[in-house]
């Protein structure tokens, strides 16, 4: 009888995934659909493929300005020798191609989310989460524009560093994804400061920090290997790219656009100024180091899905320019608030980046977000506050785990004390 039971358990949880799959599908679909009715351009594919054009002809990579919009390499050398291979299909199918190969992904980093956040098995939990998750605004921009978010996101979650295996227990490749992406765009860099950051802490503290530190090796090797083989192929590309090009961040883009979820983007926008200057050093720095300990303690005392998204957005908020594409980690973000029991913070994350919010605001080629006011000013920065609100739970959090690990101490000390005294 129980085995019947069993069977029939069996057979509903494989109904229940073919029907979360079916409908995940069909929501890809219809997003795809919709975003051919909407004309994407898939822009910055198209740069990339220029960059690995670029490379392949011998030209001067960041002289480069590709499509009508004229835009500029951005990132590292490396980065373009990986392009290279977006050189081989033609536009059309490239396009095609990079959709469906980010749907994919999308579907993996759903599912290393729910690993994250300690559901393992979600079963039909991963499609339904996927068909909805397509439809937030950094999913849709990245998939629009044909961004590489996904796969760096991919990338740093499925890093064996950061996998949900309990503090210090890291795989032989730990390091690896992080160094990767890193070396194909800096923002994921963070993580191997938090890697470092976590080793150091736990030795001062009298633990094990070896397994961070070799993580943090690697990884570290790894980002240098890949800017010493764009230095050999790519050496004056290189060097423009490592003394000049990197520090300006103006080339991207105005740093108020309403795009740009960075505090870099939210200050600008406050102040009215196209540059924050050294007050944005002076706000980053802080907030990074705030962010950076949260993720830290959160790491140290075995909550490592709290420490790898506040690293992330910590990352998001410190870095000069955060697309509101880069936010593809509100995907996990929203998964742990839900499965931690913070349903309605969950729920109102994801209301804020499934409703286009920072596009409320007046923006455009004439630069109307120097011109924003009051509830303009608010909706321009919804991302970034969002991370705040996230940074504050994880903290809020840490406290909490701290005092239940004091009070479970002191239980245990008494219960010795008792016993001590009964054996008198």
């Amino acid at each position: 009888m129980s085995a019947f039971v069993t069977l029939i358990g069996y057979a509903g949880e494989r109904r229940r995934m073919w029907v979360a799959a079916g409908v995940c599908l069909l929501s890809f679909a219809v997003f795809w659909w919709a975003q051919r009715a909407a004309h994407v351009s898939l822009i910055d594919l198209r740069v990339y493929r220029a960059e690995g054009a670029t490379v392949l002809s011998g030209g001067d990579l960041y002289a480069l300005r590709a499509t009508a919009a004229r835009l500029p390499t951005t990132y590292p050398p490396f980065a373009a020798l990986l392009f290279t291979a977006l050189t081989v299909p033609g536009p059309a199918l490239l396009g095609v191609l990079a959709t469906a190969v980010n749907l994919a992904l999308l579907v993996v980093f759903v599912r290393l989310s729910l690993r994250l956040a300690g559901c393992p098995h979600a079963g039909a939990g991963g499609w339904w989460v996927a068909a909805g998750a397509v439809w937030c605004e950094p999913v849709w921009t990245t998939l629009r524009y044909g961004q590489v978010n996904l796969a760096l996101a991919v990338l740093v979650l499925a890093d064996p560093a950061l996998r949900p295996a309990g503090p210090g227990r890291h795989g032989r490749w730990a390091g690896v994804g992080i160094g990767l992406a890193a070396a194909v765009k800096l923002t994921p860099a963070l993580f191997v400061a938090f890697l470092l950051a976590t080793g150091l802490a736990a030795r001062l503290s009298g633990r094990d920090g070896g397994p961070w530190l070799r993580a943090t090796r690697t990884a570290t090797a790894v980002f240098a290997g890949a800017g010493l083989l764009g230095a050999v192929v790519l050496p004056h590309d290189s060097w423009r790219f490592w003394t000049a090009a990197v520090f300006r961040a103006s080339r991207v883009g105005h740093a108020e656009d309403t795009a740009n979820q960075a505090l870099r983007g939210v200050l600008a926008r406050l102040l009215h100024t196209g540059d924050p200057g050294a007050l944005w050093v002076l706000a980053a720095v802080p907030v990074a180091a705030l962010g950076l300990g949260v993720a830290v303690t959160a790491e140290l005392r075995g909550r490592r899905a709290w420490a790898v998204c506040g690293c992330a957005v910590t990352s998001l908020l410190v870095s000069p320019v955060s697309w509101t594409h880069h936010w593809v980690w509100c995907v996990p973000v929203a998964v742990l608030l839900w499965s931690r029991g913070r349903r309605a913070v969950a729920a109102g994350l994801a209301v804020a980046f499934c409703a286009y919010v920072p596009w409320w605001v007046p923006h455009g080629s004439t630069r109307p977000e120097l011109r924003l006011g009051g509830g303009q000013l608010v909706l321009s920065a919804v991302y970034a506050g969002a991370a705040g609100v996230f940074l504050a739970l994880a903290w809020q959090a840490d406290r909490v785990s701290a005092a239940r690990t004091g009070t479970a101490r002191a239980r245990a000390a008494w219960a010795e004390a008792a016993q001590a005294v009964t054996k008198e």
